[in-house]
């Protein structure tokens, strides 16, 4: 992927430095949530979901590592970078998208954290990977999640941990549309469907991400090999591909973030058509 350093987005929150975190509130999983934690369950037979207070009655987060050296820290300042790039150039395309409809787009902020982070959702470990808080309109990531994807799960490359970003930014484009909102209300009204609800959000996320990779294709962004690593990082949270890899049947009654199939179709929707309204995957519900 081509980028450029234009230092830190104005909507960066770096919050690497801190080290503690009050209360014990859990937020949902987010995109690559369900990664580390549901393998090491089936591995151990322990619930580390309600360990790490990701279940109903769960505690707190997880405890907190050592401190990074300079050194790591200053390693880790390039990809502070791109990732800032990423965020910036996603917001600009949603921002565009939004003014050709007469509609005012608010940037999200992206909080950068180690080990834990409180948030206007609760308190997450960094195991619950990259999510996006509608309360605050915040998008939380530890960067070691990209680590995760490249080495346990196989999707390597830079353009593969833009998709992850561009996908919370499309829970953000929902929360500003009011399809959150919306979810929400189904869910409450018929729970027997909520985790159905869930796919289709996720799957919207999905389409949103394409949105922006058609975008960044347009602009002589994307390089050869881009659009795959993109769908290979869809593929690898997938709920049943998760499943899989835990050693665990998948269960579809049980999905909340949509099979690899779909979530590289719905990917690859919103990469051809580059229209958002390609993206209705909320209407079979």
């Amino acid at each position: 992927m081509k980028w450029e350093d234009r230092g830190r987005s104005k909507n960066l929150d770096d919050r690497r430095g801190r080290r503690s975190v009050r209360g014990r509130t859990a937020v949902p999983l987010g995109i690559g949530g369900v990664l580390l934690v549901f393998a090491l369950s089936a591995l151990t037979g322990t619930d580390l979901f309600a360990l790490l207070g990701l279940s109903p009655g769960g505690g707190g987060g997880a405890p907190a590592g050592p401190p990074p050296t300079q050194q790591e820290l200053s390693l880790e300042e390039e990809h502070v970078r791109f990732v800032s790039y990423v965020l910036d150039d996603v917001q600009a395309t949603w921002s565009d998208v939004f003014a050709r409809s007469d509609l005012g787009y608010q940037d999200a902020t992206l909080v950068l954290y180690r080990d834990a982070v409180e948030s206007g959702c609760g308190v997450a470990p960094s195991a619950s990977g990259p999510f996006y808080c509608p309360t605050d309109g915040g998008i939380y990531l530890d960067l070691s999640f990209y680590e995760t994807l490249r080495e346990r799960y196989g999707a390597p490359g830079d353009f593969a941990e833009a998709y992850v970003l561009a996908h919370e930014i499309g829970h953000h484009v929902q929360n500003l549309l009011g399809t959150m909102a919306e979810v929400r209300q189904q869910q409450q009204a018929r729970p027997n469907t909520a985790n159905e609800w869930s796919v289709a959000l996720e799957l919207q996320a999905d389409c949103y991400a394409g949105i922006w990779a058609a975008s960044a294709e347009a602009r002589g962004i994307m390089e050869h090999g881009d659009l795959e690593e993109g769908l290979t990082a869809a593929a690898a949270v997938g709920d049943d591909h998760l499943a899989n890899r835990a050693g665990r049947i998948p269960n579809q009654e049980t999905f909340t973030h949509g099979t690899s199939a779909q979530r590289t179709q719905w990917f690859r929707t919103g990469f051809e058509t580059g229209d958002p309204t390609a993206c209705d995957t909320l209407t079979a519900n």
